[in-house]
C-alpha cells in the first residue's frame, strides 16, 4: 500500500470508538444476548506461515475478489492468523536471535495494511491474531529462541509486538478491527517439538501474559476490542480472564477425531486414524449432538455471564468423508447459532475451505476457475 493510499485508509476508518456499542445478536427471547456480534466468516492464511509466500510452504494470497465474494455471500468477518517471523526482517538461513524478534519489516506490515483495508472496504470486520507469538505456537515449524510461558524476554517481545500493532491501527474503530492475542494457548515445554505433550497453561501465567498485552494495547487505544483464545488449545473457558473486559474465543473442532481425521500435524501415522462417523462410535466412544452440547455448555454459560464469545476457528480437514463433515458441522453451527455465537471457518481457500479444498468426494461447482463446495456454502449461509 503506498503512502497516499495508507493515509486515505486511516482517514476513512477513523471513527470515534468512544461510546461504541457493538451489535448484539438475539437468537431467541430466552437466550441471553452475546456481548459480541454474531460474526460469520473465514480465516485468511496470507501470513499464517513463518516463511514468505515465495518460499516452499509459504502459502497463497487473498485477492480482492475473495473479499467481494465473501460479502456477496453474506459474510461479515475475517480473522488473520499471523506468524510473527513472517513480518520480521532477519537472516532466514539460520535460527532467529532474540534481538531480531524486534526487527519489523515495513514492506510486510504494509501487506497487512492492505488486507485490513480491503476487508473493511467490503464491510468485513477484521480480527488480527498472532497465530505464532514470540515464544509460542501450537504448531512446530519454526525454531523459537525462548518460551512465552517461562521467559520474561519472550513476554516482553510479545507485548512489544502488540504495542506495534496497537499504534499502527490506533485510529481504526472497534467495529472494524479487533485483536486476538494468541492462537490456541497450551503449555508446551519444548516449543520446537511438533508432537510435544500439550496441557493447559496455568491460569495465573495465562492471566499475566494476557493482562500485559491488554495493558499495552489499551494504553494506545482504550476502546480496542480484544479477544483471548480458550485454554488447552482453544477448548477451555479461561475463568482467570473474565474481569479483564475482553472477549473469549472457542473452537469448532470437537471431536478432533472428526475434524482432524488423518491430519499429518496431529497424527504421527495418519493411516492409524480411526474412520469418523456422525453420529456414532469412533475408537470405542460414542459422539453425537448431546456430546457437542455438553462441550459448548461452559462457553454458553460464559456468554450468559456477559463475556463476549466467538468461535474463531472451525471446520474439518479434507480427509474426513464429506457427508460426515456436513452432518457434524451442521450440528456445531446450529448449537453455536442458537446461543448467539458466531464463527470463522478455517479457511476460505484451502484444505478446510469452501474453495479449492481438494476433497476427493465432492462434486464441485466451477466458480471463476476455482472449485466451489456448494453444499458447504449453502450450509454456512443457512446460519
Amino acid at each position: 500500500m503506498n503512502k497516499m493510499k495508507r493515509r486515505l485508509f486511516l482517514k476513512n476508518t477513523m471513527v470515534a470508538a468512544a461510546g461504541l456499542t457493538l451489535a448484539r445478536y438475539d437468537a431467541s427471547p430466552s437466550v441471553v444476548k452475546n456481548n459480541l456480534p454474531r460474526w460469520k466468516g473465514f480465516n485468511l492464511l496470507d501470513l499464517f506461515s513463518p516463511v514468505p509466500p515465495s518460499a516452499p510452504g509459504g502459502g497463497s494470497r487473498t485477492t480482492e475478489d475473495d473479499f467481494k465474494w465473501m460479502a456477496d455471500w453474506g459474510f461479515d468477518f475475517v480473522r488473520i492468523p499471523m506468524a510473527y517471523p513472517r513480518y520480521l526482517d532477519f537472516d532466514r538461513a539460520r535460527d532467529i536471535t532474540i534481538e531480531e524478534v524486534y526487527n519489523f519489516d515495513q514492506k510486510v506490515l504494509e501487506e497487512v495494511d492492505n488486507l485490513v483495508f480491503m476487508a473493511n472496504k467490503y464491510n468485513l470486520h477484521v480480527s488480527l491474531n498472532l497465530h505464532r507469538g514470540p515464544g509460542y505456537c501450537i504448531n512446530a515449524g519454526f525454531h523459537e529462541p525462548f518460551n512465552l510461558w517461562k521467559d520474561e524476554g519472550a513476554q516482553d517481545a510479545f507485548y512489544a509486538h502488540w504495542k506495534m500493532w496497537a499504534e499502527r491501527y490506533k485510529t481504526i474503530s472497534a467495529d472494524k478491527l479487533s485483536f486476538d492475542l494468541l492462537n490456541e494457548p497450551a503449555y508446551i515445554e519444548d516449543m520446537n517439538d511438533q508432537y510435544a505433550k500439550k496441557g493447559p497453561v496455568p491460569g495465573d501465567i495465562y492471566r499475566k501474559v494476557a493482562e500485559g498485552a491488554v495493558k499495552v494495547i489499551r494504553a494506545v487505544n482504550p476502546d480496542r476490542l480484544i479477544v483471548a483464545d480458550g485454554n488447552s488449545g482453544g477448548s477451555n473457558v479461561i475463568p482467570e480472564l473474565t474481569d479483564l473486559n475482553i472477549a473469549q474465543s472457542c473452537r469448532g473442532y470437537y471431536p478432533g477425531l472428526v475434524s482432524h481425521y488423518q491430519a499429518s500435524w496431529v497424527w504421527k501415522d495418519p493411516s492409524q486414524a480411526p474412520m469418523p462417523v456422525w453420529p456414532g462410535t469412533i475408537d470405542g466412544k460414542y459422539y453425537g449432538r448431546e456430546q457437542l452440547e455438553e462441550f459448548y455448555k461452559p462457553w454458553i454459560n460464559l456468554k450468559d455471564q456477559g463475556v463476549g464469545v466467538h468461535c474463531g476457528e472451525c471446520g474439518c480437514y479434507n480427509k474426513t468423508p464429506h457427508n460426515v463433515f456436513l452432518a457434524w458441522f451442521g450440528d456445531v453451527i446450529d448449537i453455536l447459532t442458537n446461543a448467539g455465537i458466531g464463527y470463522a471457518l478455517w479457511n476460505f481457500r484451502g484444505d478446510f475451505g469452501i474453495l479449492d479444498s481438494g476433497r476427493a468426494d465432492v462434486e464441485y461447482t466451477d466458480w471463476y476457475g476455482h472449485k466451489l463446495d456448494s453444499k458447504l456454502l449453502e450450509l454456512l449461509k443457512k446460519y
